[in-house]
């Protein structure tokens, strides 16, 4: 009966795109009120957990005399980095100001003039470089302020890797149906892969998806595993919802159900870096989804490569 109705009333499909259209900035909303529960039921012995080790550690800081510094220089430190990185680390600065100094120096060498097939390419170098770095750097910074402090507790040990691997493997379960759902979103297929060349060849593609990659180990490094090392003792698990509103923030830009979604990502990675002791399941989830974000939007519109050389 359904294909008669839609026949007879050949505005059934306006209205009902409209309606979606009109809904789309409400829908994340029940979605997330379904989730948070679970979150809580699956994290909230890791949550206690923090809250407990906080209560003693700052109470032990008091009866001491002195103050926890940590919050101070942490998020000071944050903060300065995320904002260089906004204003110079992004394509935009890239195209006004590095550029041309590319461009410069491949036309004083000839010998690589051949790089100028992937100038796109080279401004996203210079994005996923500036992000690593900026992501990085705090590691050794806080060893000039806080030298007792070991950098491995910052979510960079392996010890347990494999009997957490389960947890990895749930969260696949999970998000891989949703991504499929939000890749036939029309703003996603023109939205990735970042690197619009990545169809030309299995070599762009493979080359775009190791820089990519790269820049997430850094995130996961910063904000699951800096970010929480050093503010766990201090906020406890208020250390995992202060990190998910800039990680949602860094989304800004991307397609609206991905950014909504960062809020969920957030929390959850976050909590999984701090139940695990490690950012490593994190990041293989992280990445396993973008490489399949990429995947799938070239997928869609039937532009996956089919040479592995550029032409």
């Amino acid at each position: 009966m359904l294909p008669l109705v839609i026949e007879s009333n050949p505005g059934w499909a306006v209205q009902f795109s409209e309606f979606m259209r009109v809904s789309k900035p409400f829908l994340p909303i029940p979605i997330l009120l379904a989730i948070c529960p679970l979150l809580w039921l699956f994290f909230r012995k890791t949550w206690r957990d923090l809250d407990q080790d906080a209560q003693t550690e700052r109470a032990a800081i008091l009866a001491s005399g002195k103050m926890d510094l940590r919050p101070f220089v942490a998020m000071v430190m944050i903060a300065v980095i995320l904002t260089m990185q906004e204003y110079y680390g992004g394509r935009r600065f890239f195209d006004s100001t590095i550029r041309v100094h590319v461009v410069n120096w491949q036309l004083d060498h000839p010998l690589f003039a051949g790089l100028s097939k992937y100038d796109e390419l080279i401004g996203f170098v210079w994005w996923a470089g500036t992000r690593s770095f900026g992501y990085i750097l705090p590691f050794f910074l806080w060893k000039l302020f806080f030298p007792r402090d070991s950098v491995l507790d910052l979510g960079l040990r392996v010890k347990g890797f494999f009997s957490h691997a389960w947890i990895y493997l749930m969260f696949l379960a999970i998000v891989l149906p949703a991504m499929w759902l939000v890749s036939r979103e029309p703003d996603f297929g023109t939205y990735y892969p970042f690197y619009k060349l990545a169809s030309r060849s299995w070599y762009d593609f493979l080359l775009w998806e190791t820089i990519y990659f790269g820049q997430f180990f850094a995130l996961e490094m910063f904000f699951r595993g800096f970010w929480l090392g050093v503010l766990r003792k201090s906020f406890g698990s208020g250390a995992i919802f202060a990190m998910a509103v800039p990680y949602c923030m860094i989304h800004y830009g991307k397609p609206y159900l991905e950014a909504m979604g960062a809020i969920v990502a957030g929390i959850a990675l976050g909590s999984l870096s701090m139940k695990t002791k490690s950012i490593y399941q994190g990041f293989l989830v992280h990445v396993t989804v973008a490489g399949l974000m990429d995947w799938l939007a070239l997928a869609h519109r039937h532009r996956l490569p089919v040479a592995f050389w550029p032409q």
